[in-house]
């Protein structure tokens, strides 16, 4: 019988006492892997959005918040927020620039919390003690791009790291007391069950507090798509899917608070799994099978992202 697991919506609850929405920010950064510094043709699956397909980056701060709260506002009725810098690599600018749009964000009275996305190799003393300041103010969370631990499969997708800075940033992160989410992704070419086994349970040993665990879309543009077109891998199946997910979880220790338990690129995009289009059907399932096998968390569906 699978565990319980501690979902986003009902840590949003208990922590804020109310609902929260997460609005996709889009902070005008580039990538390390894409501007020349790592690589120039980014990670593998990554779009030309940087995986901020959802947001829009011509505004400033402000306006896209206002912006985003408008285009939710049909199916969310509240006024808290978490400010969510999604697109690229959101700690790559210098301290100055950091400092101002994190600060636009936090001081608007309808967001509650941040969270930043970007890599471990892009957190540095000055940009810890930053987010420190700011975590005194309104919750900050940092949002880490690992996907696996295998290191055959970070080279394949061009992660741009080692594992080893992965943990240096962790332990930056931990001693700062900052709430940190990590990114795996489930069903990247040529990992076996057995390896995205292994990569759940190397991150439930170590100090994190959230996961978002994210099925591999192939997108339109990418090189990904290239490898596919040319039969080199093929994507998992809904049932495959739903199968590696369970025993992923199962591996969790219950105080992780699960972020995600799928994803969706932008249909225009999406080139396979055709099936994870439809995320609420996709989610609809999920929630059936896990019943069935003794998870009863109810409402499953993730948060906008």
């Amino acid at each position: 019988m699978l565990p319980q697991f501690y979902s986003l919506s009902e840590y949003l609850n208990t922590t804020f006492g109310e609902k929260v929405y997460k609005l996709a920010l889009n902070s005008g950064m580039s990538c390390p892997n894409r501007d020349g510094l790592i690589d120039t043709r980014g990670c593998i699956f990554c779009s030309v959005g940087g995986s901020g397909d959802f947001a829009d980056g011509s505004q400033n701060i402000t306006e896209q918040i206002e912006a985003a709260k408008a285009l939710v506002q049909s199916k969310y009725s509240g006024n808290s927020y978490i400010a969510y810098f999604q697109a690229f690599t959101n700690t790559y600018a210098p301290i100055d620039y950091l400092r101002r749009i994190f600060t636009e964000a936090i001081q608007h009275p309808d967001i509650v919390g941040l969270s930043i996305a970007t890599r471990p190799d892009c957190l540095d003393n000055d940009i810890i003690a930053l987010i420190s300041e700011l975590n005194t103010i309104k919750p900050v969370w940092i949002e880490l791009g690992l996907q696996t631990i295998h290191e055959r499969t970070a080279t394949y997708i061009r992660r741009g790291y080692p594992l080893s800075v992965f943990e240096h940033s962790i332990a930056m992160l931990n001693a700062a007391k900052i709430t940190t989410i990590v990114h795996m992704i489930i069903g990247l070419p040529y990992e076996t069950p057995q390896d995205m086994y292994a990569t759940a349970s190397y991150l439930a040993r170590t100090n994190i507090q959230g996961i978002k665990l994210q099925l591999l879309h192939v997108l339109r543009g990418t090189d990904l798509a290239d490898d596919y077109a040319n039969r080199l891998f093929e994507t998992l199946s809904l049932e495959e899917y739903i199968i590696i997910l369970g025993h992923i979880i199962e591996l969790l220790p219950k105080d992780i608070v699960i972020h995600r338990i799928t994803g969706d690129g932008p249909k225009n995009q999406l080139i396979a799994p055709l099936w994870s289009g439809n995320k609420r059907n996709v989610l609809n399932l999920i929630n059936r099978e896990f019943k069935i096998h003794g998870i009863e968390q109810g409402k499953l569906f993730d948060q906008q992202q």
